[in-house]
């Protein structure tokens, strides 16, 4: 086939879609695209300069499947296998689990018809996520193309920190090393997202610590069998030279993500700080990085306020950003996953008022699950609410045994962690596990507050962190997270943030406390000139600020981006079930960067649904590919038509 490939019709038929259909996957085993076909937004294929070119099925089960890389030859693609959702109940159960989390190797240079050729297993208990990448690497110890991921905990047999690996030859991939990282509590730290780079002389690779407030580490990798930890960072108490740099963060400010390029002759690391924004830091020399800037987010949120005239603060939730080919801007996303602010209040008692709260994504919404769409009552104590906590835990029936006044419900709470609390013997457990122990003894809500590490030891007292789902239950309570400092205020206790620690009695019952929800919409998109980290411009899915597609619709927040390698005016988007997004950086004046913005140029959205995770692009014999990674499916490659060669034959 030359030129332009033949786009899925903008307005399906039921044959199209049966079609589809068998196209993707085995239909016996998975006979939806998605685990439910009421809960996606749905679209009518491609748009603009995005076309479909193959996929490839590899889910085993709907929500496998989370990053994508690619070879730097454009030949091969692997994908991080998440793990099957039985992973913590048959571990937790002393059962042993399938060592079903990895990479699944691709050989995509047919790009028309990709193959599985290999899978690269993690070790028992462990997935990677976010981390994936493949680089060249040539130093004196290693010469190849080395695949980089992080891995997390999920179960009693996980490990943290990264994992190497030579995939020179794809067909035969050697480990290089296995975890290396920050040495925790109990094992190497968990690590959320890493990014490794060749400066020449020496090779480095930074990463996330899921555990401890320097969440900033890197490690010398120029011997790959042996990474030796060299420098940590805390951001948030960041002094250089005896001054303190960045003042950073709404609520919760600390790393997820990051990417390391050589700008102008410096190795310049862009940082993604969660609500403390977009920070810059030169690496050249790693164990003595220097800060740069770091970005601001707006007093209004522009996306809400030009949707719904609504004047509210943006909540931040700096997730990835790429810098452009050129260097002059980088674009980064927010991912927010619950479209209503959250305002948590204690109604009773002496520390009566409001405090910083969220909602997670993916409990029952306190907006449609409670008659009057607010989540208010008494509130006891659970301790940490872990599987193995549960006989401890008092049921409602003896924590609360008078009835409810009229519209009120049962709240319980339990803490974040275990992490580090030498009075707690047992391992810390998921959010879900902890909500589904409330909902087992039989309380209508759940609030977790943060821990010591996520407070900071108290210099972010009332950050909060609602997690994502770590296990399958059946979910009927709505959920909260709120901090440190409020947990102790509920219950009349001294805020306190090291160990030993006078936590609120087992069974305590606390003041009354109460959360209403409003409409914000989901996380998006911003562009920022890199010279000064101003901020630019903002874009979002129609969709992400329509309190209609609030529920029922599937996330309507982005992920990642991947700017052109070649093409500094492109970039793409892996917008969760919004589909996958091409943008443009369109400027009424070239050579004012305040007069750029960005422009949808592309889209694609399957008529069955997608829920997008990872993006990569690259440029092959003239055509430029994007790879996107489907949760519930697997691997979708597309074409930019608009940036390819004629007179190259498919």
């Amino acid at each position: 086939m030359r030129g332009h490939r033949t786009r899925v019709p903008l307005l399906a038929t039921s044959a199209a879609l049966l079609l589809a259909a068998a196209l993707i996957g085995p239909a016996a085993a998975h006979p939806q695209q998605h685990d439910s076909d009421g809960n996606h937004l749905f679209g009518t294929g491609a748009a603009g300069d995005l076309d479909l070119v193959s996929k490839l099925w590899l889910a085993d089960e709907p929500g496998t499947v989370a990053d994508v890389a690619v070879s730097p030859d454009g030949d091969h693609a692997y994908l991080a296998h998440w793990g099957r959702s039985t992973c913590a109940e048959n571990s937790e159960a002393g059962g042993k689990t399938d060592p079903d989390a990895g990479a699944w190797v691709v050989d995509i240079s047919d790009i028309d018809h990709p193959v599985e050729v290999g899978f690269i297993p993690h070790h028992q208990d462990s997935r990677p996520g976010e981390g994936m990448q493949v680089l060249e690497v040539d130093t004196r110890s290693f010469t190849g193309d080395m695949l980089v991921m992080n891995s997390e905990q999920c179960g009693k047999n996980g490990k943290g920190g990264v994992v190497l690996w030579d995939v020179t030859d794809p067909a035969q991939p050697k480990q290089l090393a296995a975890h290396a990282g920050d040495p925790g509590f109990a094992d190497t730290n968990d690590t959320h997202s890493a990014f490794a780079w060749d400066a020449g002389e020496h090779a480095y690779l930074v990463m996330v610590d899921n555990f401890e407030s320097t969440d900033v580490d890197i490690l010398d990798i120029t011997n790959p069998k042996r990474p030796r930890l060299v420098a940590e960072y805390n951001l948030n108490t960041y002094v250089e030279d005896g001054v303190s740099q960045p003042t950073l963060g709404l609520q919760e400010s600390s790393l997820h993500d990051m990417t390391v390029k050589l700008i102008e002759g410096r190795w310049m690391m862009l940082l993604s700080y969660w609500d403390g924004g977009y920070v810059l830091m030169d690496v050249t020399d790693p164990t003595d990085a220097r800060y740069v800037y770091d970005t601001e987010y707006a007093a209004i949120d522009p996306e809400l306020f030009e949707a719904t005239g609504k004047a509210l603060p943006p909540e931040g939730n700096g997730h990835q950003a790429e810098f452009t080919a050129d260097d002059r801007f980088f674009i980064a996303t927010d991912e927010d996953f619950s479209p209503y602010r959250s305002i948590f209040t204690i109604d009773t008692g002496p520390a009566a008022g409001e405090y910083p709260a969220g909602e997670f994504g993916f409990t029952p919404p306190v907006q449609t699950t409670l008659a009057d769409g607010k989540l208010n009552g008494p509130t006891v104590f659970g301790g940490y609410g872990c599987p193995g906590d549960r006989a401890g835990i008092p049921p409602r029936s003896s924590a609360l045994p008078g009835a409810l006044a009229a519209g009120e419900e049962a709240i319980i709470v339990f803490e974040r962690g275990p992490v580090g609390d030498p009075d707690a013997s047992g391992e810390a457990c998921f959010f879900s596990e902890k909500i589904e122990s409330g909902q087992l003894a039989g309380y209508d809500a759940v609030v977790i507050a943060n821990h010591h590490g996520g407070a900071q030891a108290g210099a972010a007292a009332d950050s909060h962190f609602c997690g994502g789902q770590g296990h399958v239950y059946d979910k009927t309570a709505p959920a909260v997270c709120i901090g440190h400092r409020a947990m102790h205020l509920l219950f009349g206790s001294e805020p306190n943030y090291t160990y030993p620690e006078a936590t609120p009695a087992v069974g305590a019952v606390g003041e009354k406390a109460s959360f209403t929800p409003s409409y914000d919409g989901w996380g998006y998109v911003h562009l920022f000139d890199a010279e000064t980290g101003a901020g630019l411009d903002t874009y979002a899915i129609p969709e992400a600020h329509d309190e209609s597609y609030a529920f029922g619709f599937g996330d309507l927040t982005v992920h990642e981006v991947a700017t052109h390698p070649t093409d500094p005016s492109v970039a793409y988007l892996s917008y969760y079930a919004g589909g996958m997004r091409q943008l443009e950086i369109q400027c009424t004046d070239p050579g004012d960067t305040s007069t750029c913005a960005l422009v949808e140029t592309g889209s694609y959205l399957d008529p069955g649904g997608n829920d997008f995770w990872g993006v990569e692009v690259f440029v092959r014999d003239g055509s430029t590919y994007v790879l996107g990674s489907d949760r519930d499916s697997g691997l979708w490659i597309f074409e930019d038509t608009a940036r390819h060669s004629d007179d190259h034959e498919h």
